[in-house]
C-alpha cells in the first residue's frame, strides 16, 4: 500500500485510461482473428450490446476502434465457440464465459428480488414462468415471438408481453441464457448448458464479496485510473457496495490511491496500469464504448459532455441521430453523425462538429482517414458529407485529397 497518493496531471490520467482501454497499442497490420478479440477483451472486459443498426450494431465498433477493419464475424464466432455469453454485465453485454462464476451472485439476487413488472405478473399468473422455462427446456433455442400471446399491435420498444417478460426474468436469473439470431438480432433463449462450456458452469462459485472484489479489480484494470464511481459503474455495482471492496484492493496493493490535478474526487490507479508518454490514437468510438459510457467520467477526464440523441425528437437534436465521439491522440476532438446507406453503397456523414480545443484542420484530416477505413470495412464505396457542423467543409476537402 502506497504511503501517499500518487500525483497525476490530467493528461497523464487520460493516457493511463486510454492505454488501459487498449488505445496505446498499434492496430494490427494484417489479418485479424480471435486472438485480437481476446486482446481487446483483456483491456475492456466486456462489450456492450445495442440493437440499433443505423451505421453498424454498436458492439462491432469497439473492435473497429481498436483493430481497424477486421473480420466482422469475430464476436458471433467466439459466441458459437463458447468463449462469450450474453448477460447484464454493464447493460446487456458480451461477457467471457470464464467469468460466468463472477455473475452468479447477481443471478441469485435476481431470483429473490424480481423486477416490479415481473413481480406483478408472477402474482397474477403463478406457475407461468415455470411453464415458459419448460418450453425453453423442450424447444430451445426459442425467440420470444414463438411464445408470445400478444393479439394487438406492439407499442414502444419496451412494450413486453408476458412471454417476453418471463423470458427476460429467467435470463436475468441465469436459469436460461441467450444468443442472437443473425438476420434480425433477436435473442434466442436456451439453457446455459447448451451455450456455455461445462467447465465454466462447473467452476466453483465464489462468495458474493469475493466475486464483487474480482469484478472491481477487472473494472479498475480496464479504466486504468478512476474514481470509486467510475470503477463501480463499470459492472454496475452500487457505489456503497463497491467502496469496501475497493478499500480491500488498496490494502492488497492492487489499487493505488491518487490525486489528479483538476479532479476534486479521490482516484484509484490500478497497480498494473501503464503510464505512456504519449498515446497516438485515432478512433471513432461507439456511444457505448467504455471511454464514454459513464458520462461523469467523460466530463472530468476528457472535458466532453456527451448525450445520446437517438430518443430525442429530431427538432431538438443538437448534433444528430447517431453521433460518435472521435478520438485523436489523448483527446476527444469531435462528434460525427453517421449513417450507412447500404442501398446506395454510401457512408453518410450528415454532420461533423469539432471540439473547441481542437485544431479543425488536423481533426478533419484525421477524420477523413478514419472514415475511409470505416467505409472500406463496411464495403461502402462512397462517402457523402452533409452540411451540418463546423467541420463539414474541411472534412469534404480532406476526403477529396485522401481519395
Amino acid at each position: 500500500m502506497a504511503d501517499k497518493p500518487v500525483q497525476l496531471s490530467l493528461p497523464q490520467a487520460r493516457r493511463i485510461a486510454l492505454a488501459a482501454h487498449g488505445f496505446a497499442n498499434p492496430r494490427p497490420a494484417g489479418r485479424t482473428d480471435r486472438r485480437h478479440l481476446r486482446r481487446v477483451l483483456d483491456h475492456i472486459g466486456l462489450i456492450q450490446i445495442d440493437s440499433v443498426n443505423v451505421l453498424v450494431r454498436s458492439q462491432e465498433l469497439p473492435l473497429f476502434s481498436r483493430l481497424g477493419p477486421h473480420d466482422r464475424s469475430l464476436i458471433p464466432a467466439a459466441t458459437r465457440a463458447g468463449e462469450l455469453f450474453e448477460y447484464w454485465g454493464h447493460e446487456a453485454a458480451h461477457v467471457r464465459t470464464e467469468h460466468h462464476r463472477l455473475w452468479r451472485w447477481k443471478m441469485e439476487q435476481s431470483l429473490s428480488g424480481p423486477w416490479r413488472s415481473a413481480e406483478e405478473m408472477l402474482k397474477q399468473r403463478r406457475g407461468y414462468v415455470e411453464e415458459v422455462f419448460q418450453r425453453v427446456l423442450a424447444e430451445g433455442p426459442v425467440a420470444a415471438g414463438v411464445l408470445s400471446e400478444r393479439t394487438g399491435r406492439k407499442g414502444s420498444w419496451w412494450d413486453w408481453d408476458h412471454a417476453k417478460l418471463a423470458l427476460e426474468y429467467l435470463f436475468m436469473c441465469g436459469r436460461i441464457t441467450a444468443t442472437r439470431r443473425s438476420h434480425d438480432f433477436a435473442r434466442l433463449y436456451d439453457l446455459p448448458e447448451r451455450v456455455i462450456p461445462a467447465e465454466h458452469l462447473k467452476a466453483p462459485t465464489p462468495s458474493v464479496v469475493d466475486a464483487q472484489r474480482e469484478l472491481l479489480d477487472i473494472a479498475a484494470r480496464s479504466v486504468g485510473v478512476g474514481t470509486a464511481r467510475d470503477i463501480a459503474d463499470y459492472f454496475r455495482i452500487k457505489v456503497s457496495v463497491a467502496k469496501p471492496r475497493i478499500d480491500e484492493l488498496v490494502e492488497s496493493g492492487h489499487l493505488v490511491p491518487g490525486v489528479v490535478r483538476g479532479c476534486e474526487q479521490k482516484v484509484f490507479m490500478h497497480a498494473e496500469a501503464r503510464v505512456p508518454r504519449s498515446v497516438d490514437a485515432r478512433a471513432l468510438l461507439s456511444m457505448f464504448d467504455p471511454v464514454v459510457w459513464f458520462r461523469p467520467r467523460a466530463e472530468w477526464l476528457f472535458d466532453f459532455r456527451y448525450r445520446i440523441e437517438i430518443y430525442t425528437p429530431a427538432p431538438q437534436r443538437k448534433y444528430g441521430y447517431y453521433v460518435l465521439p472521435f478520438l485523436v491522440g489523448d483527446r476527444l476532438v469531435a462528434r460525427v453523425d453517421l449513417k450507412a446507406d447500404r442501398a446506395n453503397d454510401t457512408l453518410l456523414v450528415p454532420g461533423a462538429f469539432g471540439e473547441r480545443h481542437a485544431d479543425p484542420k488536423i481533426v478533419a484530416s484525421a477524420l477523413a482517414a478514419e472514415l475511409c477505413e470505416m467505409a472500406t470495412w463496411l464495403n461502402l464505396d462512397n462517402i457523402r458529407v452533409g452540411t451540418k457542423g463546423d467541420l463539414s467543409r474541411l472534412l469534404r476537402s480532406a476526403l477529396s485529397s485522401a481519395r
